[in-house]
């Protein structure tokens, strides 16, 4: 290959690459609030790293296969060479020490970026209890006693602690801009602390394959103003359905592209028997009692409570 063609192999390359990206929709790398923020800091101080390696080893292929190809007659040919103790170094010692760097930070992070682990902040946090259905997502609002399908809203710079589960397969509720994914189990809870620093609304899905409706298995985070989620409450609270055991039951049953739908009042400890209907101590029949969660909040006692009323 001569230097023409290498170069025009390299520029072909490039735009092939451009192309490719063009589709892509890089929302983990668009951050909109703080452990989306820390997770793109450490992706990117990762892949710098990396690229230690990397692109060393790149350009010196690149330049070795040009250096010694048959035709350069000037290239030094030593066919009985084999260990150089200075080169055994250089190529075990970085990569060492990239690694260990890479440790040490993975140990950090695993900590410090702990989904379950919540978040600094004056203000107390909203509970979202999150279940995913096929082939929809069903959010509770255990403080106001509303539900919502396939949107959720929240104040921005308020904490939002998600508590998750699945009544069917099992799904990962995730919102690239806020940052964190977590896995939705039936018979579990996981949680995922995540808050929003700025207004919008990011898009929120199952990173998970579910079955036939997954692809659109979609929902919509609405990171909003306090008078804007009192608005949003009010509107729920507007609904003229109601969430019981039997619209529950109705709600459960498989189905595609769901519309955003509102529940004006929930029956409580849904949630609650939701994950024990799977343990063999409840039944959905057994709706009633209320759970841990909204037997211990008071709405009067938070700040965006307040602003909803």
């Amino acid at each position: 290959m001569n230097k023409r063609s290498l170069v025009s192999a390299l520029r072909w390359s490039c735009a092939g690459f451009a192309v490719f990206l063009g589709g892509c929709n890089l929302e983990v790398l668009s951050p909109k609030g703080d452990v989306g923020m820390q997770e793109k800091s450490l992706i990117l101080v990762a892949l710098g790293l990396m690229l230690l390696v990397v692109i060393p080893v790149i350009v010196m292929t690149v330049v070795f296969a040009w250096r010694y190809r048959a035709s350069n007659a000037k290239a030094t040919y030593v066919p009985k060479w084999s260990h150089s103790t200075a080169i055994e170094a250089v190529v075990w010692t970085i990569p060492c020490i990239i690694i260990a760097i890479l440790g040490a930070i993975t140990w950090r992070t695993s900590h410090t970026l702990d989904p379950y682990k919540p978040l600094d902040s004056k203000v107390k946090p909203l509970v979202i209890q999150a279940v995913s259905l096929d082939w929809k997502w069903l959010f509770i609002y255990p403080q106001y006693g509303v539900a919502s399908v396939n949107e959720i809203a929240f104040p921005t710079d308020v904490p939002v602690k998600f508590e998750i589960t699945s009544d069917s397969v099992m799904n990962a509720f995730f919102i690239p801009q806020l940052g964190s994914q977590i896995y939705a189990m039936a018979g579990m809870e996981t949680q995922l602390n995540l808050i929003a620093n700025e207004p919008g609304t990011f898009a929120g899905l199952s990173s998970n394959y579910s079955g036939a409706g997954f692809s659109d298995m979609h929902f919509d985070a609405v990171a909003t103003s306090q008078q804007g989620f009192a608005a949003w409450i009010k509107q729920a609270r507007a609904s003229s359905t109601s969430l019981d055991a039997q619209s529950y039951h109705a709600l459960a049953q498989p189905s595609e592209k769901s519309p955003v739908s509102y529940y004006a009042t929930v029956t409580p400890g849904l949630f609650t028997t939701i994950i024990h209907q799977y343990m063999g101590d409840m039944s959905m029949d057994a709706i009633g009692s209320k759970s841990p969660a909204q037997a211990s909040v008071e709405p009067a006692h938070y700040d965006h409570a307040k602003a909803a009323e």
